[in-house]
């Protein structure tokens, strides 16, 4: 879908499959781009945005909830924020930062995993004009020769013996080599992008399914521990 290059025009054919083609191919673009920094963005803004607000509304509920030893413990947080209120900012600082680190390593990996993906479906386009390529090459320059080679009896002698090479090329090449190469191709398109969707790979251990996990998880972890 991603085709900047206009099309020749070949009457009666036309270059687009549907009017309004290359626009939607370029708003498409656009819409790939703009969601870069958002993935790179929303999800650390949003975390920090509600801890924000929950620290507002606890300390809120604190100052309305207030009992007789409200006053001492204010003043005792304020002794401390006033000694160590450097170290907790630092402390919120680097906590923002590695939201932002962790969610950057994140959007790399998901934009270079789409252009794997990408490449890939292009890999398997490239095999088929290769295979098309291939089979015309062994056609013109093997089997066409054994047609035009001889006028009379020795043609067919020739043609015997020429049809004999070609068909073991075309299995060996065309056959055995391209749909090899066409499954691998197939077999990691199934395997990492269908995978990638879900599966992290992040050391998880193998649990088994039960109902009393999911319906206890807690007495399911001591009994584990």
């Amino acid at each position: 879908m991603v085709l900047f290059k206009p099309a020749k025009e070949n009457p009666p054919c036309s270059p687009e499959m549907f009017d309004g083609q290359f626009a939607l191919q370029k708003v498409l673009v656009v819409l790939a781009l703009l969601c870069v920094p958002v993935m790179l963005l929303a999800k650390p803004i949003i975390i920090l945005r509600s801890q924000n607000k929950s620290t507002e509304y606890s300390m809120q509920q604190a100052t309305e909830n207030g009992d007789a030893e409200q006053p001492i413990q204010n003043n005792t947080a304020q002794t401390q924020a006033a000694s160590g209120g450097h170290g907790g900012g630092h402390g919120e600082h680097e906590n923002a930062g590695e939201l932002f680190i962790h969610q950057g390593i994140h959007t790399i990996e998901f934009v270079l995993g789409s252009v794997s993906h990408t490449a890939s479906y292009l890999r398997l386009w490239a095999l088929s004009l290769a295979h098309a390529q291939l089979s015309e090459v062994l056609w013109n320059m093997v089997l066409s020769k054994g047609l035009t080679m001889f006028d009379d009896w020795k043609g067919g002698i020739a043609l015997y013996v020429i049809f004999s090479a070609w068909a073991c090329l075309t299995v060996s090449i065309l056959v055995l080599m391209e749909g090899l190469s066409a499954f691998l191709h197939t077999l990691r398109l199934h395997w990492v992008e269908f995978q990638s969707k879900f599966y992290a790979g992040l050391g998880h251990g193998f649990q088994p399914f039960s109902f009393e996990l999911l319906l206890d998880p807690a007495s399911g972890t001591g009994e584990t521990d």
